[in-house]
């Protein structure tokens, strides 16, 4: 921030997408409702993520006279699953975010525009202790294996806030958070006694006293512009862009005024087609003027808080109950059908108890593997980000002396956490139906989830999660309940993966071979279809590779003559291998051509290096 300037301004945008990937593959497949794109993330990036990383300035006859990088001047998070998704799938994009981060370096004295953002857009007052710490620490760690440095700042999911929250994100280490106007509760002078109510004054930073004895700075932004960016077409027209921005400077005001609005990175370019563009105009003018053009580190750098705030608790900025949209019917909603969501109380219900479930047999069973399993999760982010980095995190974490087998169990005991954690993403509650692809997509991840735990309790975790949805209304009437999204939405799909993903598997030992052959029977009971002779074929080329290695085991050879009675393959075929067959999918198991959008076709390998453990 120039420091002859009393007048600076920040624009922050939010850029985040809901994790798309199937938890089978770690992939994001086609989604029919992003045409003609492969999927709403190859979407939204060519239309706002790419967009600001290349914005057009015109002159009056519509001439390109320049290219801004918008993420060198304006504050910006980018959801750390999306981060992830870019650098596979867009990494010129990526690119300029890093790029415009470190311009923002070197022209705010040191501090960076990019701030983290909360791991996988969980709504914290709403989570337990120990997901709040490892929603953090993921976030910081996703940020820096990216961004090459610490976080100064740290976005919260929906800006969710409570007291816990704040205690979680300055226990490591967070200076700042940004929070909407209406989620401050009184403020005083710092030094004084008297605290004030009403208003907040948006232009200053504020300092929040935690019961820990730590603080952390909170920035309220300007609302009623923010409002009109998002929702009120100001992006049309840069001049009242502009003007609208200078509106909220006040010179009764003594203090450095920061001037700071805050929208959903999506705003420019998605929402308003050609919104980048705009903004890069205004953020043009601004600084060929005498209004600094800086960010929340650097502001809160030369401008320490005078003043002290109390947050609102259990606030947010998109749910005026506070954070009731995420657990229950509070008459929020986005489309105007007279739909209930009297089913976003089961919902949460349901999956909270999921998650004690699948937290107590992580607790129980990881005694047994880790050192400390809960510190062993915190540091899990190391491999979902680099999948090269596993035998370094076993060696850190695992008690010595475990055998290969054991080591795959801890890994598979950490990747249910993971799903744990997605299947509480703060989209499944967002929108008006439980049948609608947030939910589903939540619920895909409780399936793996359920799956991967059925290794270590004989629990039927799948029958008390269904119970549960039983409870929670569908406005669809082919659905009538969560028992119906779950049998004709969910089930299908995660079986159709499952068949999926152990067809492509090795099939070399009795439990997956029998764990195959129920799949195929609970295929036929849901009524999923797939290309049976593709997975015969399969199956025949995997006894073939096993047969060829040597003499096929009694108890292997037995489950697979189970296998092939299921695929109504003759037992004496067993061993038998055409050299034409390939042994990777080229269609998927309906029988249609698999596609992907250039972007997936070109990273494929480097996605398949970083795909979970499958087991």
């Amino acid at each position: 921030m120039n420091s002859t300037s009393k007048r600076a301004t920040c624009f922050h945008s939010h850029s985040y997408q809901p994790p798309r990937e199937c938890p089978w593959t770690g992939l994001v497949e086609i989604q029919p409702s992003a045409a003609p794109y492969a999927n709403w993330n190859a979407r939204i990036t060519d239309e706002c993520y790419a967009a600001n990383g290349r914005a057009q300035l015109q002159d009056n006859n519509g001439v390109v006279t320049a290219l801004v990088n918008n993420y060198a001047y304006m504050s910006f998070n980018v959801g750390p699953t999306l981060l992830t998704w870019l650098a596979d799938n867009s990494p010129e994009t990526l690119l300029a975010m890093v790029e415009g981060d470190k311009a923002s370096l070197a022209r705010c004295g040191g501090h960076g525009n990019a701030i983290a953002q909360v791991y996988n857009h969980m709504i914290m007052p709403l989570a337990h202790d120990r997901d709040k710490k490892t929603q953090v620490l993921w976030g910081k760690a996703v940020f820096h294996h990216y961004f090459g440095r610490e976080p100064e700042g740290m976005h919260l999911a929906e800006t969710a806030v409570n007291t816990d929250t704040l205690e979680a994100l300055a226990a490591d280490g967070v200076k700042f958070t940004i929070l909407a106007p209406r989620q401050a509760g009184r403020f005083r002078k710092i030094g004084t006694d008297k605290w004030e109510s009403g208003g907040i004054d948006p232009t200053r930073a504020y300092r929040c006293n935690l019961p820990s004895g730590k603080n952390i700075a909170v920035f309220f932004y300007d609302g009623p512009i923010s409002q009109a960016v998002a929702f009120e077409r100001l992006l049309d027209n840069g001049d009242k862009f502009y003007g609208r921005v200078m509106s909220g400077f006040n010179d009764q005001r003594t203090h450095n005024q920061l001037m700071h609005l805050a929208v959903d990175g999506e705003t420019f370019g998605h929402h308003h087609r050609f919104g980048e563009m705009c903004l890069a105009w205004v953020l043009n003018k601004l600084l060929s003027s005498d209004t600094a053009v800086t960010n929340y580190g650097e502001f809160l750098a030369n401008n320490p808080p005078e003043w002290e705030v109390e947050v609102r608790e259990n606030t947010s900025w998109s749910c005026e109950h506070g954070v009731e949209r995420w657990r229950s019917n509070c008459g929020c909603k986005t489309g105007s059908k007279p739909w209930t969501q009297e089913w976003r109380g089961p919902l949460r219900n349901s999956l909270n108890a999921l998650r004690a479930k699948l937290d107590a047999l992580f607790d129980s069973r990881g005694k047994t593997l880790f050192a400390d399993p809960w510190t062993a999760r915190n540091d899990y982010i190391a491999v979902v980000v680099d999948h090269g980095q596993t035998p370094d995190f076993l060696q850190r974490n695992c008690l010595p002396g475990l055998n290969l087998n054991q080591q795959q169990e801890a890994i598979q005991l950490l990747e249910m956490q993971r799903l744990g954690m997605l299947m509480l993403t703060s989209c499944a509650w967002f929108f008006d139906e439980l049948g609608g692809i947030e939910p589903v997509q939540n619920l895909l991840y409780a399936a793996r989830a359920i799956e991967l735990a059925a290794s270590f309790t004989a629990e039927d975790l799948e029958a008390e999660l269904v119970r549960g949805l039983e409870q929670a209304p569908s406005n669809m009437p082919e659905y009538k309940n969560g028992r119906g999204v779950w049998e004709k939405a969910v089930r299908p799909q995660a079986v159709y993966k499952q068949i999926r993903a152990l067809a492509d598997s090795a099939l070399d030992d009795v439990g997956t071979v029998t764990r195959f052959t129920r799949l195929m029977q609970t295929a036929a009971k849901c009524g999923q279809t797939f290309d049976r002779r593709a997975v015969q074929m399969r199956v025949l080329n995997a006894y073939a590779r096993i047969k060829q290695a040597g003499t096929v085991a009694a108890e292997l050879h037995t489950a697979y003559l189970a296998l092939a009675a299921e695929l109504k393959l003759s037992a004496e075929l067993l061993g038998w291998k055409n050299a034409g067959i390939c042994d990777s999918f080229s269609t998927d198991l309906t029988g249609q051509p698999v596609h992907h959008c250039a972007a997936t076709r070109k990273s494929g390998m480097r996605q398949r290096s970083r795909k979970h453990w499958r087991f």
